[in-house]
């Protein structure tokens, strides 16, 4: 955009070989604003200065150093500032760094994309960097260092995301095989759908026991070892089946974490997926992580309340995500073809108002 109105004065705001300028317009209209910028540019082109402020465009690099200390950090959690340092230091800024911003095209973009496929990267993960592009890009539009618009970002397709879940007998073949604070964390996830943080950082104050009630408001964070809001930073409220509800009572405390290691502290991700391993070792299953628990809870509830309950309790921000445990199960599946072929099924004749309705035995008869 070379000409804007800001708070009722017209501006003038281009860039000429990488330099950027910005001016109030003389004549207060849109008409004055272009014609004062045809100006402008006219008087660099024979080499003359402005005598106005001139701002030079960042490179990529340089922005997105700034956009890091100055977004990413205050905005996001720290599970998500250091995935995105890793992508950028790994990969944008590597092929975007020497670019001023402006100069980024949707060609470059491509390119982008068609490096980190001969990379053997998948579709989803290079989504997952084009994002992070795609934010740096509107953030330094939206801080006027950047004076065009970022080009658009086309996302590569994506085969829809799998979901293993486990069936009623291999969630309680897992829960056989697991003893103690094991035990009690498997069927929290199966009861609750809680994610493999939640689970970790869950208080017991966040337990209403008169009520059944469970709060989720903290998720633990490996990095830095500190109590995080929940994904989302949505705060949710989960009631509590009364075989985990039984379980916990039995040693309920006033304060402190839930599901403690033999040393009393939190469990680490990586100790709190051995726990499950080991247990799914024993019970013979296949290999699975926390979130098959959850994605069994969100499964097996799918298919007897509406899919917004299920949202609420799962805490997705939007009933998209949740759309994915709408699928039918196979059991249910093979209950419909068998009607088809069911003795007691009768054939159809179509009724006046084009409804189907069953043929009686008798006018089979009566029509032979």
């Amino acid at each position: 955009m070379a000409v804007r109105l800001v708070k009722s004065s017209w501006w003038v705001d281009f860039r000429h070989e990488y330099v950027r300028y910005r001016k109030r317009s003389p004549e207060n209209s849109r008409a004055g604003a272009n014609a004062y910028e045809a100006t402008l540019r006219h008087r660099l082109s024979r080499g003359e200065t402005l005598g106005a402020k001139k701002t030079e465009e960042h490179t990529f690099a340089k922005f997105a150093d700034a956009w890091f200390n100055g977004y990413v950090i205050t905005n996001n959690k720290p599970s998500e500032q250091r995935q995105k340092r890793f992508v950028l230091r790994t990969s944008l800024v590597p092929f975007f760094g020497r670019m001023h911003l402006s100069a980024i095209s949707r060609r470059d973009i491509e390119l982008f994309k068609a490096r980190e496929q001969r990379r053997g990267l998948s579709n989803k993960t290079i989504n997952n960097k084009l994002a992070i592009l795609r934010k740096c890009l509107a953030t330094a539009y939206d801080w006027e260092v950047m004076q065009t618009a970022p080009p658009p970002i086309r996302q590569l397709k994506c085969p829809p995301p799998k979901t293993d879940f486990l069936t009623s007998e291999e969630a309680e073949r897992l829960l056989a095989h697991a003893e103690g604070v094991a035990h009690e964390m498997i069927l929290l996830a199966l009861r609750t759908g809680m994610r493999q943080g939640e689970i970790r950082g869950l208080q017991w104050e966040a337990i209403d026991w008169e009520n059944r009630i469970l709060t989720v408001r903290h998720s633990l964070c490996d990095y830095p070892k500190s109590l995080t809001s929940p994904k989302s930073n949505r705060e949710r409220h989960v009631p509590i089946a009364d075989d985990l509800y039984d379980i916990l009572r039995e040693r309920r405390k006033s304060t402190g974490y839930v599901f403690t290691h033999q040393r009393g502290g939190p469990f680490s991700q990586f100790s709190h997926l051995r726990v499950l391993r080991s247990a799914q070792q024993r019970a013979g299953l296949r290999k699975i992580g926390w979130h098959t628990l959850r994605h069994t809870f969100a499964t097996h509830l799918a298919g007897k309340v509406p899919l917004r309950t299920v949202q609420e309790l799962l805490g997705h921000s939007t009933i998209t995500m949740t759309m994915r445990y709408s699928h039918v199960s196979a059991e249910n599946l093979r209950s419909a073809i068998a009607l088809l072929s069911s003795r007691t099924s009768q054939p159809l004749r179509w009724a006046t108002g084009g409804q189907p309705e069953a043929v009686s035995a008798n006018d089979r008869t009566n029509a032979l």
